[in-house]
């Protein structure tokens, strides 16, 4: 059982985090315009922060399933950080990293800040890991929760490395410029916070 649910905590985030989303798409900007040891450094850090974030929903289920207007909140939430983060990545554009901003303490740091605004990762644990404790997949006890974080953990590793590598591999070959590549992200980002935007608009105006 031990073995399971660290197995089952790698697989399910790992697979969560394989859409496109602002977590991914900064691992990217950062091994693109600052190599992949920053990469690295940003990506272990927010891999440590998942662990307990990770710990906390899953313990924290019950309650946070109760909060009828916790999508909403989220939802909002998420706007706002797509348009900031876009914004912010829209106005550096063009401009190259400076050696102070290239430190691994500021991968780190950013790692860690964005591991914990991080509220998608909320209703994807309070349906996942719903479903996985009511078909007997994982057990509620605070061990085995810590090794079901554990592989969560590694996880969002695994799946961030790898989105790392692609991002290296997709610079080596087609020689993209920073300023394009830049300007990409914050276009995704951008429709990111249109699309949450729409569905919230939507679901207000015909929903109710």
């Amino acid at each position: 059982m031990i073995f399971l649910a660290f197995l089952i905590g790698l697989i399910a985030n790992f697979i969560g985090y394989i859409p496109p989303g602002n977590i991914n798409l900064t691992v990217a900007q950062l091994t693109i315009n600052r190599g992949m040891r920053q990469a690295l450094s940003f990506i272990i850090a927010f891999s440590c922060v998942e662990f307990f974030f990770t710990y906390f929903i899953m313990n924290a289920a019950d309650w946070l399933s109760q909060q009828v207007h916790l999508g909403t909140v989220i939802d909002w939430f998420m706007v706002a950080l797509f348009t900031t983060m876009g914004t912010i990545t829209w106005i550096n554009r063009k401009k190259p990293a400076k050696a102070k901003e290239n430190s691994r303490a500021n991968s780190i740091k950013y790692g860690i800040l964005l591991g914990f605004i991080n509220p998608v990762q909320i209703p994807f644990w309070l349906i996942i890991g719903s479903y996985l404790i009511a078909h007997d997949w994982i057990q509620t006890g605070w061990f085995m929760l810590i090794i079901f974080s554990v592989g969560s953990a590694i996880g969002a590793f695994l799946c961030l490395f790898l989105y790392a590598r692609f991002a290296k591999l997709l610079k080596e070959k087609l020689d993209l410029s920073t300023q394009l590549i830049n300007t990409s992200i914050a276009v995704l980002l951008y429709a990111f916070a249109a699309y949450t935007l729409g569905k919230e608009v939507y679901e207000h105006l015909f929903k109710h």
